[in-house]
């Protein structure tokens, strides 16, 4: 078989992303030429790698097969190219990030100092829920990823680089906001906005709820953590939100910390990789700026 790795890598976010439309996209191609790249793999392959049913793209069994194969091809690319930029003491390339949305209240700021120390580096990150953040990294989408939970994994791993405590806001003036010690039972009477499935903090919830054997009653769901806040401000439940992400509204009292038994949540900031990838000279700077400096740099 004569392969092009154009032809592995249309093939490969076509199969990713089972959409020709969307992998012309991410490669920012047009849809016929990525379409042209498939039929010249597909007839080297001598059998059918993709089919539509309706409007749905699947894969075949052949397809199934030579994904495998391509997602091992490309990595193995990916990591000469990582290894050479090494030889030559290269600090440009690219860095790809995969983040859960939780950490936008301060992953831009570590970024623009990577940034600031290393201009030529071309940072892309994405921000998601937690179950889509961990697809990315085991499907070696990304170099690394932010995480407010450690996966459970066995091919990746998780280096814990900041506190994360997660506490309750109420909106300025709620029944429970100016009372020193707020027991648990108290939280059974209460409506909490809550996470879509797959968020972290929406696991952290459901668990510390039932370890303390409470009974939570959800109102509206909300895509996003900035969602929360402003439900939360609007008077339409509780949050569950990490307490670095409300401090601008904490301190302008637009919204309460409250003072519950047990609370805050210990939870920590996790930088996560999978084993054994071989890091560009640029990964392995962003990832030392996460682990030996995010702390002071988000404290200044």
């Amino acid at each position: 078989m004569h392969l092009t790795l154009r032809q592995l890598q249309c093939f490969s976010a076509v199969a990713r992303n089972l959409s020709y439309t969307k992998a012309a996209d991410e490669l920012h191609l047009t849809q016929p030429a990525v379409s042209m790249q498939i039929r010249q793999l597909e007839q080297q392959a001598g059998l059918a790698l993709t089919e539509q049913l309706g409007k749905q793209v699947h894969l075949t069994e052949a397809g199934e097969e030579v994904f495998r194969y391509a997602r091992s091809i490309l990595q193995q690319v990916d990591e000469m190219d990582h290894v050479l930029d090494k030889l030559k003491g290269f600090a440009g390339g690219r860095l790809r990030i995969a983040a859960i949305s939780s950490a936008n209240y301060f992953a831009p700021r570590l970024l623009g100092t990577f940034h600031q120390r290393f201009p030529d580096v071309n940072v892309s990150i994405e921000t998601t829920n937690q179950a889509a953040v961990v697809k990315l990294v085991s499907e070696n989408e990304v170099d690394m990823a932010i995480m407010g939970q450690p996966p459970g994994e066995a091919h990746l791993e998780a280096l814990e680089f900041m506190d994360n405590p997660l506490v309750i806001v109420a909106p300025p003036g709620h029944r429970l906001s100016a009372r020193k010690r707020i027991a648990l039972k108290e939280l059974e009477k209460e409506i909490f906005l809550i996470r879509e499935p797959g968020s972290g903090t929406r696991g952290a919830m459901r668990r510390f709820f039932r370890e303390q054997k409470l009974k939570l009653t959800t109102g509206m769901e909300m895509g996003s953590l900035s969602g929360i806040k402003q439900g939360v401000q609007a008077g339409l439940g509780l949050g569950l939100l990490p307490r670095g992400a409300v401090q601008v509204e904490l301190g302008l009292g637009n919204l309460v910390e409250l003072k519950v038994k047990g609370l805050p949540i210990q939870r920590h900031w996790y930088v996560v990789l999978h084993k054994g990838k071989r890091l560009s000279v640029a990964a392995e700077e962003f990832k030392s700026l996460l682990t030996d400096e995010a702390v002071e740099l988000l404290s200044g």
